[in-house]
C-alpha cells in the first residue's frame, strides 16, 4: 500500500520537552566511544566558551526518534514498518546542545514520493530551547520498500 500523499506538509507540534543532563550526554558519548572532554568535563567546556558540557552532534537522535516513531506508526499514513529502512539523516545547528537545555521539537513531513515502486518520506524536525530559539534542525529520509523490492 502506498503512503498517503496528503500527509505532505503536516506538522506535529511538541508533545513534551526533554531536559538535557550531563549524565545523558556522558552516556551517549560512552556509547559512541567518544572521549572528547567537551562532552564530559564542565571546566573544559566552559574554557571553550560553552555554559556547560555539550552533546555530541548526533545526540538529538534521542528525542528525534520518538517523533519519527509517532509519525510512522500513524495507521492513516499507510506505512508498513516491516518494509521501512532508514535512508538518510543529517543535522544542522545554530549552536551546540548543552547540559541544562530544555528542548522541544516540531516535526514536519516535507515530502512523500514514490520512485521505482518504493515510497520515500522526508521528515524535518525543528528543535528549540526553552526560550523558543531554534537550536537545530534534523532531516531524515525513510524508505518503504515496495512489494516487489
Amino acid at each position: 500500500m502506498a503512503l498517503d500523499q496528503s500527509f505532505t506538509g503536516r506538522a506535529y507540534p511538541p508533545t513534551s520537552t526533554y531536559e538535557v543532563s550531563r549524565e545523558k550526554i556522558r552516556e551517549f558519548a560512552d556509547a559512541l566511544g567518544d572521549t572528547n572532554p567537551l562532552y564530559r568535563d564542565t571546566e573544559a567546556a566552559k574554557a571553550a566558551g560553552y555554559p556547560d558540557v555539550i552533546a555530541p552532534p548526533t545526540f538529538l537522535t534521542i528525542i528525534n526518534l520518538a517523533s519519527i516513531n509517532a509519525i510512522v506508526s500513524d495507521p492513516e499514513l499507510g506505512l508498513d514498518y516491516s518494509r521501512m529502512v532508514h535512508g538518510d539523516q543529517r543535522f544542522t545547528y545554530t549552536r551546540p546542545v548543552h547540559a541544562g537545555d530544555v528542548l522541544s521539537l516540531t516535526t514536519y513531513i516535507d515530502n512523500i514520493m514514490t520512485r521505482a515502486g518504493n515510497d520515500f518520506i522526508n521528515l524535518r524536525a525543528e528543535i528549540s530551547g526553552a526560550d523558543g530559539g531554534l537550536i537545530a534542525t534534523t532531516y531524515a529520509q525513510l524508505v518503504v520498500r515496495g512489494e516487489g523490492a
